[in-house]
């Protein structure tokens, strides 16, 4: 399932981690549209270096460029795609639906937020939460996006949500179901 939201509704599903880096976004651009990015600053929000990306706008043709990727995206998708295109290098279910949230964003001015779930590289299915902020040296058209993703895998959520079902059950439930459950 994929859900785009372009109003602040999200909040009410987003995880934790999205609203917080929404909100530390929401303080930096003040009173203005949006925040520059000299007003963002790596040691405000360390927990969440690994799931940010800075992508440059470039314009006539628009496009979007990777400028900066974090660890954890770098790992989900098995390779940096630093000072590479999106259109080459887009990462989720539908490549389109990944540049049209760019070009949302950059239309608008505005964020968006995209939950979507789909494999990895590594066979695994994910959760994907992006959050795409605009940011603006001139306070009017966008010249970078920052993106912070956050992924659940939901294999592994599964399993740990069983597994915590199973150690929760009375000590007679438990051993019915050990005997049950095949291999």
């Amino acid at each position: 399932m994929h859900t785009r939201i372009t109003t602040l509704e999200f909040l009410a599903s987003c995880s934790q981690a999205v609203r917080v880096i929404y909100e530390h976004w929401d303080r930096l651009r003040a009173q203005r549209r949006m925040p520059k990015r000299s007003d963002l600053d790596p040691a405000d929000i360390v927990p969440h270096l690994p799931g940010i990306q800075l992508i440059d706008v470039r314009r006539e043709p628009l496009d979007f460029v990777y400028r900066l990727v974090g660890t954890r995206e770098v790992a989900e998708r098995g390779s940096d795609p630093t000072g590479k295109r999106v259109a080459e290098h887009g990462f989720g279910a539908n490549l389109h639906e990944v540049l049209e949230n760019y070009r949302h964003v950059v239309a608008e001015r505005s964020v968006l937020y995209d939950r979507e779930r789909f494999m990895v590289p590594d066979g695994r299915y994910v959760q994907d939460e992006s959050l795409f902020m605009p940011l603006s040296e001139d306070g009017q058209s966008v010249n970078m996006v920052l993106v912070y993703t956050h992924y659940e895998d939901t294999w592994r959520s599964a399993v740990e949500r069983m597994w915590d079902a199973k150690r929760a059950m009375q000590p007679g439930a438990r051993a019915l179901l050990q005997r049950v459950t095949i291999p």
